[in-house]
């Protein structure tokens, strides 16, 4: 995914927040299936990791125009 406008990074940056908040609420429970809360976690600082790099890359490319 590349992000093209404003528009689109704004949203990005609404998506990231939310997967935090659950990433933390998910950490924060207990776990009926451990194994399964580990992978739900796995998962979601997997797309974290790749908004907040999408993020960056156009903050990066934004500010060498």
């Amino acid at each position: 995914m590349k992000l093209l406008s404003q528009r689109e990074l704004n949203a990005t940056r609404e998506k990231l927040r939310l997967r935090e908040q659950r990433y933390d609420a998910i950490q924060a429970q207990s776990a009926d299936d451990e194994h399964v809360q580990k992978l739900t976690l796995r998962s979601l600082k997997k797309l974290i990791n790749q908004l907040t790099e999408e993020i960056a890359r156009f903050e990066g490319h934004a500010t060498t125009k």
